[in-house]
């Protein structure tokens, strides 16, 4: 089973595979996609990292805090976002 882990405060310029590096001492990764903007297609920031659900935790505490190009690194176990209307 697979578990999706937010990473915020990420640098503009970060890529999927430094993502992927990042987490991949701590668990499997089975994906990671960067939110970018619509219009300007630039990084808002923020990712998803699919991971082994067993091994969410470790990865979410092994990689929380840490700096990468200067920023410290929010992580935390992805909520599920309600839509406007439901309800």
């Amino acid at each position: 089973m697979k578990k999706s882990v937010y990473v915020g405060n990420l640098p503009f310029s970060v890529t999927e595979t430094e993502i992927h590096d990042l987490f991949a001492p701590f668990c499997p990764v089975h994906g990671v996609k960067i939110i970018v903007d619509r219009e300007t297609n630039r990084s808002r920031g923020f990712a998803f990292v699919e991971v082994d659900a067993e091994k969410a935790e470790a990865a979410i505490k092994g990689v929380e805090g840490k700096e990468m190009k200067g920023r410290t690194l929010k992580v935390n176990e992805a909520r599920h976002r309600v839509k406007a209307g439901a309800g």
